[in-house]
């Protein structure tokens, strides 16, 4: 049976957790020294978010469950493994995979990933995250960048977010002596603009412009095409943009060698298709129409969500944020 997704979580609703109950048992470490007892609090130190063999075992058992769902084009089987913006993307992908092909995915070729780099940061808290970054056989030349995260000991790794970045475009991040990277808090000062506030930022420019994003395929370009998209002839057009920063689809900024920082988040669209009078709005292809409730008559409502990947500069030095990837999913649509 399918698991309905929740986009305030991302996870499967019938998934409970007490995460502050587990964070109280389980990261409370005693260390015994001459003079005592002493109580650290894992849940404040600052600590790798995972061992690389750790990272290696998550990255392997995504792609197994990934080629699972994909090839039986069932969510079930890879819902434990995903959440966020990619598990709605992924969710709704499979869901209109199987309406069109109930008996599973006549054209599926497992993925596989090669030459992975895992950059993983060190920080306090949960939820704990690292990113993994790999050739794959599909998606051309593009590496797949994929950010993992779990929010407790007693959870599996899920990835959460997936971008796909051209060679040579991925920034460096520098490492300690032991190999760690830099986890940047979302509500930091040092940049010049807040992670916690950059999915808002982003739907804002979408809407009205503005100077906070460099131009590029998915700013100045994708605004121009919805411009020139807006009103055709019998045809009306609308989009509707909105954040998507709480819960899973919470942003994860990652520190740049510049002082900058890479930032993933997520953002929810709405894109509306209206027929004038005597008109009928295009016809759409099958994956829509599988997840299409009502009737078109009139309209056509399409919901996305997306997931992106932007460097942001330092506070101390100049330029604009640079969004360097972008992946959209359809994840309903409705029929007026």
């Amino acid at each position: 049976m399918t698991r309905e997704r929740s986009l305030t979580t991302g996870r499967p609703r019938r998934r409970g957790r007490d995460r502050d109950a587990l964070i109280a048992v389980s990261l409370t470490a005693v260390t015994l020294t001459a003079s005592g007892c002493v109580v650290v609090h894992g849940e404040r130190e600052v600590l790798p978010s995972a061992t690389r063999a750790e990272a290696a075992k998550a990255v392997e058992q995504f792609t197994a469950a990934y080629n699972k769902a994909d090839a039986a084009y069932d969510p079930s089987l890879d819902a434990e493994y995903t959440t966020g913006a990619l598990g709605a993307i992924d969710a709704a992908r499979l869901k209109a995979g199987h309406v069109n092909h109930p008996d599973g995915n006549p054209q599926h070729t497992p993925l596989t990933l090669t030459d992975v780099n895992y950059t993983i940061p060190e920080k306090p808290g949960w939820p704990r995250w690292f990113v993994a970054d790999a050739q794959a056989n599909k998606g051309g030349d593009a590496r797949w960048v994929l950010v993992f995260t779990r929010g407790g000991l007693a959870e599996r790794w899920q990835a959460a977010y997936l971008t796909l970045v051209a060679p040579g475009a991925l920034p460096e991040f520098p490492k300690d002596k032991d190999g760690w990277a830099e986890a940047v808090p979302v509500d930091t000062a040092q940049l010049t603009r807040s992670p916690a506030g950059l999915s808002a930022d982003y739907a804002t420019y979408l809407k009205d412009g503005g100077g906070t994003f460099a131009d590029g395929a998915y700013t100045s370009e994708l605004r121009a095409t919805r411009a020139k998209n807006a009103s055709k002839p019998g045809l009306a057009t609308q989009y509707i943009d909105e954040p998507l920063n709480n819960g899973d689809f919470a942003p994860l900024a990652l520190r740049t060698a510049d002082g900058g920082a890479v930032v993933f988040f997520a953002t929810h669209h709405y894109v509306k298709q209206t027929a004038a009078a005597g008109a009928a709005v295009p016809a759409p292809n099958r994956n829509v129409r599988a997840l299409t409730t009502g009737e078109i008559k009139q309209s056509l409502t399409m919901e996305f969500v997306a997931n992106e990947m932007a460097v942001v500069p330092a506070a101390s030095g100049a330029g604009k944020v640079s969004m360097t990837s972008r992946l959209e999913g359809l994840t309903a649509a409705k029929g007026e």
